[in-house]
């Protein structure tokens, strides 16, 4: 027998068609039957997936006879007593290029274990092997493996067999193969790798150094690695981004146009993005995949975990993807600037942000966030941008109130020493006095404002004392993110109260914001705008019409909801100033622009 009660192996079978074949050996099951399920969900994408719904076929066997396999409900089985041995074979569809499930194709396959391996129920804690197989056939002779599962006989990026320590284990390191770009590099002696599949043109040696720096400044901020290797994973695409974190790797989809090109110098805006979502991803490693709401601890992969502190897991990750590009050197702090700006601009255009609290988005996150619908904007609120503005409140209040003796980093090294290392998890009450101790002052009244409450944050208050000018504009296009003065000298751009997308015709509306004069109108998400008083409209013209109107109180337009065409007459109004800028203040105090350079610099 077997040194590994539990035994996997995996091939893709028929790379055309989509399909891994997995074959499971269970060497020691349940007397009674051996119940299996498969992870309704994955770890870090809070939405149950139903995994189960891609096994195409199965079957169980036991020395060479069939075992007869009952579906309990939507996602387990329960095989029938056997004596000795029971095997499982089955195969999965794999055809999701996202980050949270499989894809397989004759060009590349990649695999979350959550979504092709079942879990043997009662045996989760057993180690178990894993061996892959590459597909048959001499199309696929070059293809590599790139993981970080540990392994048994496998060589370096190599197929072959891997152990883990248990099924969460397992199903944390996700698996690529294919012909990929390979790039190494160490960080504070810690081996780093990237794989890019997909066409692309980057300039590798670039990303090595600058993803470096990257990894090594989280290293310093925690004081240590949480792993002995790490791996990105990246599909480069023609137009994609999405990232999930996992213990010692991360998967990564990010559009072509995003990577630096062989002899650029400037970081475009697409790289800058690139890089936030490499660090967003690489500070999991310690947020998140060790230090866990306690209601994570252990995942609950059958059913929705909730828990009310997504907006500090996520938010203040997502306060220091961007914040450590300019605390590393990678960009400057205007561009820095630029970034937050963008960031409070998309928190204030959604009047959800008033129906809905941070601690009740992280726990409806399951079914409202990644779940949403052409009504977000003025129903919820994101646990990622608003507990990123509320991590920044954090660190200044922190900053100031110790005099600069300590900021959310010393927060960040405690909750990794005392609840990350043990793997102890940790709940509101807890996060709510660590902080509280840190700063050395009772935070609870800021706490019930910004996590329990519904109002809007101090922003300009705590940025304004350490040198920082918070301005307010209008928007001046649909594409308008924010972050910048925008064009001073142009007339105030006029609104419907929408935002417009791509239609074969005309200008379709994606949202209709609450209170604008398109909701008061009763046009809805979903209606096309086809002409603007008479003239025909598109997506690139629309804002050129409205501002032919200037000076009317309404405006008649033409418009399609699905089959039917009717007319309406719409009031106009200036855009809201709804979209903010920041500028370092000229004329701040010198102890301000103290404080601005330590929380700039780190």
């Amino acid at each position: 027998m077997s040194q590994y009660a539990i035994e996997y192996q995996i091939q893709p079978i028929s790379p055309e068609a989509h399909l891994f074949e997995v074959r499971l050996d269970i060497h020691q099951p349940a007397p009674e039957g051996q119940c299996l399920f498969m992870p309704a969900w994955i770890p870090g994408s809070y939405m149950i997936r139903d995994f189960a719904r891609n096994i195409v076929s199965i079957e169980a066997s036991c020395q060479g006879q069939t075992v007869a396999l009952q579906k309990l409900d939507k996602q387990r089985w329960q095989a029938a007593p056997c004596e000795g041995a029971l095997q499982l074979r089955y195969s999965v569809y794999a055809w999701d290029l996202s980050v949270r499930s499989a894809h397989l194709d004759q060009n590349h396959g990649y695999f979350n274990g959550s979504s092709v391996f079942l879990a043997v129920e009662g045996q989760q804690e057993q180690a178990c092997a894993l061996t892959i197989l590459p597909p048959d056939g001499e199309r696929y002779t070059a293809w590599r493996l790139a993981t970080t599962l540990a392994p048994i006989t496998a060589k370096s990026w190599q197929f072959g067999s891997f152990c883990a320590d248990d099924y969460e284990a397992l199903i944390d390191h996700p698996v690529e193969m294919g012909e990929f770009t390979l790039l190494e590099f160490s960080a504070r002696g810690i081996p780093h790798a990237i794989s890019l599949t997909g066409r692309h043109y980057a300039d590798g040696e670039r990303l090595k150094r600058d993803l470096q720096r990257i990894c090594e400044y989280h290293i310093d901020l925690f004081g240590e690695a949480p792993m002995t290797r790490y791996l990105f994973q990246v599909m480069v695409v023609d137009d994609g981004y999405g990232g999930l974190e996992h213990r010692s790797s991360t998967s990564l989809l990010c559009s072509r146009d995003d990577l630096p090109l062989p002899g650029e110098e400037a970081i475009s805006e697409g790289y800058r993005r690139f890089l936030g979502l490499c660090s967003h991803e690489y500070f999991h490693s310690w947020q998140v995949k060790r230090i866990k709401p306690i209601e994570f601890i252990p995942y609950q992969l059958a059913e929705e975990s909730h828990t009310t502190l997504l907006w500090a897991f996520e938010g203040f990750t997502a306060y220091y993807d961007d914040i450590s590009l300019v605390r590393c050197g990678l960009i400057t702090a205007e561009s820095y600037l630029e970034l937050l700006g963008e960031t409070i601009t998309r928190v204030q255009r959604h009047s959800g942000r008033h129906k809905q609290s941070l601690a009740e988005s992280s726990f409806d996150a399951w079914t409202k966030f990644y779940k949403q619908d052409e009504n977000a904007p003025n129903a919820i609120v994101s646990y990622y941008t608003k507990g990123s503005l509320v991590a920044l409140l954090l660190d200044l209040q922190i900053r100031l109130h110790s005099q600069g003796q300590r900021s959310l980093d010393d927060v960040m090294r405690l909750l990794w020493q005392e609840h990350g290392k043990p793997n102890l998890g940790i709940n509101s009450p807890q996060l709510e006095a660590l902080c509280s101790a840190i700063a050395g002052v009772n935070l609870s009244d800021f706490f019930d404002q910004a996590v329990r409450g519904r109002g809007e944050l101090p922003l300009a208050d705590w940025l304004g004392q350490i040198g920082l000018l918070l301005h307010w504009r209008a928007a001046s296009s649909n594409t308008d993110k924010g972050g910048t003065a925008g064009n001073t000298t142009a007339q105030q751009a006029l609104a419907l109260g929408v935002r417009y997308g791509a239609a074969a015709y005309g200008a379709k509306l994606m949202n209709v914001f609450e209170h604008g004069p398109a909701q008061q109108a009763g046009l809805s998400a979903g209606d096309v705008i086809i002409a603007v008083d008479g003239l025909r409209a598109s997506q690139d013209n629309i804002e050129k019409l409205l501002a032919w109107q200037r000076g009317k109180a309404h405006v008649r337009l033409h418009v399609f909801r699905r089959d039917e065409l009717f007319t309406v007459e719409v009031g106009i109004q200036a855009a809201p100033q709804d979209t903010c800028w920041l500028e370092l203040d000229k004329n701040a105090s010198t102890a301000a622009q103290i404080q601005r350079d330590a929380w700039l610099r780190a």
